[in-house]
């Protein structure tokens, strides 16, 4: 062998060397990067919806509320609130974006009090975990969009698994409440009656509580709508009823956020019809939020998602 082909082949062979180590380290580092992506969990705390300004805006300090406690330990690195349908940001938006950022993991945290076609259907068939055909029909016909991330989704209970409603519905009696023997409660919700044992369930798990933490021994409950059919007339007879066994009622709305269609306009609406005498009918018209029982609700939801996550991945 010439020095010339001598010359060219150690040229080679170095180049060979070259390239088997960029090969090899560059190797080494993909699996650091994908491990680290797998880590990467994020939180969508997901509501119904509203065109009320008011009532998205106490979902947004919710959202504020809880973000200090969940993000302390590092487990999560962000947290988003999304609404099913009226207005953005939507579900589809929220969870384009955690794609976008590179997130594996998504627990979705729904702030619905019961089960509900929103919840048990369309919720799920949203993000593309089931295939319901009503509820994608039903999307189709009010344009909400449908994406399935490629972030894994983990779902929470729904509000009535815990503690936290009865909690807030005693707090808010005992605020209007001044002789308990002489008042009687009176639940308004917004719900669905396909599910309306689940409701009453609900109703009286939250009418015991305030039995025995308040004294108020008598309770009923009404509605101000069954998805999108809103009505006052049921508000109406529930109190005229109520006040013929107790001399006050106290008319408590079973809703998430203040919003003026429901709390003014339609319960509102409904109790002026109830009673001449105004005195007797004790109403405050706000909501679940804010509450501090609610929002450590949405925490101990969290953490127990992050542990399941953590312990199905070992």
């Amino acid at each position: 062998m010439n020095r010339s082909s001598l010359l060219r082949l150690i040229l080679i062979l170095m180049l060979l060397t070259t390239t088997i180590q960029a090969c090899s380290s560059k190797n080494l580092k993909e699996p650091v990067r994908s491990a680290n992506a797998s880590k990467k969990t994020g939180i969508l705390l997901v509501s119904h919806g509203s065109p009320s300004k008011t009532w998205r805006d106490a979902l947004f300090e919710l959202e504020k509320s809880v973000t200090p406690e969940i993000m302390a330990d590092g487990k999560v690195s962000g947290i988003k609130t999304a609404f099913m349908e009226y207005t953005e940001p939507s579900i589809a938006t929220r969870l384009k974006e955690f794609d976008k950022e590179g997130y594996s993991d998504v627990v979705v945290v729904p702030v619905f009090l019961t089960v509900s076609p929103h919840s048990f259907d369309d919720l799920p068939t949203i993000m593309g975990q089931k295939e319901d055909p009503r509820s994608m029909e039903t999307l189709k016909l009010e344009k909400i969009e449908r994406y399935k991330p490629d972030a894994a989704i983990h779902m929470t209970p729904l509000l009535d698994f815990g503690e936290a409603l009865q909690q807030n519905v005693v707090r808010r009696v005992k605020a209007l409440s001044k002789k308990p023997s002489q008042e009687g409660l009176v639940l308004i919700g917004y719900g669905d009656e396909a599910y309306e044992k689940e409701w009453n369930d609900l109703f009286d798990k939250v009418g015991a509580s305030v039995k025995k933490e308040t004294g108020v021994d008598a309770y009923a409950h009404a509605w101000c709508g069954h998805i999108v059919r809103y009505r006052s007339d049921s508000t109406t007879v529930a109190v005229k009823r109520m006040l013929k066994r107790k001399q006050h009622a106290i008319v408590i709305p079973v809703l998430v956020a203040h919003d003026e269609n429901f709390q003014i306009r339609i319960i509102g609406s409904g109790l002026e019809k109830a009673s001449a005498e105004k005195s007797r009918i004790l109403y405050k018209p706000d909501a679940l939020l804010p509450d501090p029982s609610i929002e450590q609700w949405i925490v101990n939801a969290v953490k127990t998602a992050l542990a399941d996550i953590s312990s199905s991945k070992k």
